[in-house]
């Protein structure tokens, strides 16, 4: 298998289930040496992965008044970061990345820890919208020359989701017998799903896994990432809202500011249900998770004439956890 030619080093930041499945791919795609690469983390979760693949780990927690100092001891310029914390300011780090001329991937928008239940802030300033404005916001940073790259909320879900959501359009497409090229710019990919008709998209996930190790009575198990599944599934459900849609939800609020392409409830994620569908569970409920695929994808298929948006799908994230994690999130 050829491997992509990377000189420099990586440091990945967090490394719970996500980092510990990142690394392996790393080194099995990338022309890079475990001694290159450094983990800094917040526990000892992933200790064993770590030095499995002799990768050196260090429990240093990244905080508002630290984060560069740990940065810039590892990594500099022409260098990776790969962030898949929890609690750590994506905008932060890729802030201090533009500045300092290192690439930067993320599976997710994190604030600092606080931000959810910070009571200085709105339900909407605290929101997934919120943050995603944060981080386009970045790209008015005044810097001279060429600029690193920043790939941001790329992992499964948020991100590739919305290369599948393009291929199906295309398909589509060519299943009613429609005659198109493929588009090439943003403008052109929303006027295809206007032209398609398309109101509703749901980025629908259905977790099958099942462990042999029955669930304890006050245990909380999650197949990915508590803490991750725990801080969303408290946030307000969020959705992008299409152009369609006659009437908002009873407890339903519009965004004062950014593109207004997306929605909040007042209540979280784990309390609001939605009627989708998978290929293997066919017709399920699921819970409406807050996520950035659901209002990124929404603004991205929006087509304006003037200021005003004359379509938009709906898009929800709906999500079905695995048999223990609702019985943990009921318990």
């Amino acid at each position: 298998m050829e491997k992509y030619e990377f000189n420099g080093k990586i440091l990945i930041v967090g490394f719970g289930s996500i980092g510990q499945g990142v690394l392996p791919l790393i080194l099995r795609h990338f022309t890079i040496t475990p001694d290159r690469i450094t983990i800094v983390t917040a526990d000892k979760r992933g200790d064993e992965v770590a030095r499995e693949y002799g990768v050196k780990s260090l429990i240093d927690p990244l905080l508002p008044e630290n984060y560069k100092e740990i940065v810039s001891t590892h990594i500099g310029p022409g260098d990776f970061l790969v962030n898949v914390s929890v609690d750590v300011s994506s905008a932060a780090l890729i802030e201090y990345c533009q500045y300092n001329n290192i690439l930067y991937l993320d599976t997710v928008m994190e604030p600092w820890l606080g931000f959810y239940i910070d009571p200085s802030l709105s339900v909407s300033q605290r929101s997934n919208y919120a943050l995603r404005e944060m981080a386009l916001n970045l790209k008015s940073l005044s810097i001279e020359g060429p600029r690193p790259t920043a790939i941001l909320a790329h992992g499964a879900n948020p991100g590739l989701v919305s290369h599948f959501v393009k291929q199906a359009l295309l398909n589509i497409a060519a299943d009613t017998s429609m005659n198109i090229e493929q588009p090439k710019t943003r403008e052109e990919w929303a006027r295809l799903a206007k032209d398609l008709g398309i109101k509703v998209i749901h980025i629908a996930e259905r977790d099958t896994q099942v462990s042999p190790v029955p669930k304890k009575i006050g245990e909380f198990i999650n197949t990915w990432s508590i803490d991750g599944f725990a801080a969303e599934g408290s946030q307000p459900a969020e959705m992008g809202w299409g152009t369609h849609e006659k009437k908002l939800p009873e407890d339903a609020r519009e965004h004062e500011f950014g593109p207004k392409s997306a929605i909040f409830l007042e209540r979280p994620g784990y309390a609001t249900q939605v009627r989708s569908w998978t290929p293997t569970s066919h017709a399920q409920y699921a819970w409406v998770i807050t996520h950035h695929e659901s209002i990124s994808i929404s603004d991205y298929l929006t087509v304006r004439e003037g200021e005003s948006a004359v379509y938009r799908p709906t898009v929800h994230y709906a999500y079905c956890p695995c048999d223990a994690a609702i019985a943990s999130l009921a318990a």
